[in-house]
């Protein structure tokens, strides 16, 4: 086979005695499809790489229920390359460790000749061949690049022996093992911290601080014995809802503050900035107002487990409005303090509230009835803030922990890229055995 030159900048930098080809000489496409579709059916992403796609499902049986025929997808084998072609300049593309079937909107490419397939998915995933499958893309914006597969096989890598390919490939795999199980640790801890930062709110929030103070059943099984001196009202009782704002896609952009879903579903409490702006006439901005002890709740999504979702505002937002994706609770004048709203609304407790009665059909959907059936409880107002004060206390030491122990992970991700990076590129310096030598050796 001839070696190609060294036309990219990046492979200049390789060692002198790999080969630089095009991936057309190392990999030819395969375009097999299932007669049955009865295969594992697979998926690609960069972040997991080719998995089953029932791991990325809560209920495998919907799924099945739902899918149309498989009949037609691509046969994917151990070993084979498969690239979703609209995402593969992000990293959308791996070597697959199963059979199967794939999407035919994606593409399946089999190794050609005596070459591991695992050291050509390794160097795919380098920040360097996702700028190069960026080039090779076609299309205007992010969201419809395509690489096809004429591109895909025009771009040159480098290509190191055999032996080589099999010793980075065992170096990397090693090192990850241990990347991941300190991933995996800190990981468990954080899932340990949020549970603590939950049981301490969900306490505070329906007991109290006063461990003496007198009890009485609410009534409500997830809510349990409630502080006697507490009320316990619907919530319809306790002030107003108001959907959001519904425009055509050629009002966002320009205007007027705006809130989308993420700025309820990201944040406890309410950004200052949102994300989005609106051409929202003083109307709209009346209807849909953003004020101080406003709450507000995601309304539809295509998970049960995201509706309700809830962020409060500590601040009036002038001139602002919020998406019809969002329902807004006003409370009435003086009954509930911004801060104990924050952690009541936002408490995991209301998860069995909400999924209990949720209309689901193809989303899951929130409407202002079931919204107003919520029972809450009422502390009086200056119990409401010792509450807010003592949780904030509580929190923020978790919070830090947590923050800690999501950067350690992220600083340990940042590692692995570099380490596979240097590894694929030849920049480690690594024991290699030759054939002779492992022969020697026996």
């Amino acid at each position: 086979m001839v070696q190609e030159p060294n036309t990219s900048t990046w492979l200049t930098s390789v060692p002198q005695h790999w080969n630089t080809l095009r991936i057309k000489n190392l990999f030819a496409e395969i375009d097999e499809r299932s007669e049955t579709g009865e295969e594992e059916l697979l998926s690609v992403s960069h972040y997991t790489g080719v998995t089953k796609k029932r791991d990325s499902l809560e209920n495998e049986d919907d799924f099945i229920s739902n899918a149309k025929t498989l009949v037609g997808y691509k046969k994917v084998a151990e070993n084979d390359l498969v690239s979703n072609i609209m995402l593969a300049w992000n990293g959308s593309l791996g070597i697959s460790k199963f059979e199967g079937i794939t999407s035919p909107a994606y593409c399946v490419y089999r190794i050609k000749g005596d070459n591991n397939p695992h050291y050509f998915g390794y160097l795919f995933s380098t920040a360097i061949m996702k700028a190069e499958f960026r080039k090779k893309s076609f299309g205007i914006i992010d969201s419809r690049l395509r690489l096809y597969s004429d591109k895909f096989f025009s771009i040159r890598i480098s290509v190191p022996p055999k032996e080589e390919q099999d010793q980075i490939v065992t170096y990397i795999n090693t090192q990850s093992q241990k990347i991941n199980h300190f991933i995996q640790k800190k990981q468990a801890f954080v899932e340990l911290l949020k549970e603590q930062r939950h049981a301490v709110i969900s306490k505070t929030v329906t007991k109290g601080i006063n461990p003496d103070v007198a009890l009485k059943d609410s009534g409500i099984e997830w809510l349990g014995d409630i502080p006697e001196h507490w009320e316990l009202r619907k919530l319809r009782y306790c002030g107003q809802c108001q959907n959001g704002l519904n425009k055509g896609g050629d009002y966002f952009g320009k205007g007027f503050p705006f809130f989308g879903y993420g700025d309820i579903y990201n944040n406890e409490i309410l950004p200052k900035i949102p994300s989005g702006l609106v051409e929202s006439s003083k109307e709209d901005q009346t209807n849909c107002s953003v004020k101080k002890g406003d709450i507000f709740f995601t309304r539809t999504s295509e998970i049960v487990n995201e509706i309700a979702i809830a962020s409060t505002c500590h601040e009036t937002i002038p001139n602002a409005t919020f998406s019809g994706f969002l329902i807004r609770f006003r409370p009435t004048e003086n009954l509930l303090f911004e801060g104990f709203s924050t952690y009541y609304f936002r408490n995991e407790l209301l998860r069995e509230y909400f999924v209990k009665e949720m209309n689901i059909i193809t989303r899951a959907s929130m409407s202002q009835d079931l919204l107003k059936s919520l029972p809450i409880v009422l502390p009086p107002k200056e119990e409401q803030v010792i509450i807010y004060n003592y949780i904030k206390n509580e929190t923020s030491k978790i919070d830090q922990a947590i923050a800690k122990a999501k950067k350690e992970i992220e600083l340990i991700k940042e590692y692995r890229e570099a380490m596979i990076a240097e590894a694929v590129l030849g920049k480690l310096k690594l024991k290699v055995k030759t054939i002779k030598e492992m022969e020697h050796a026996k």
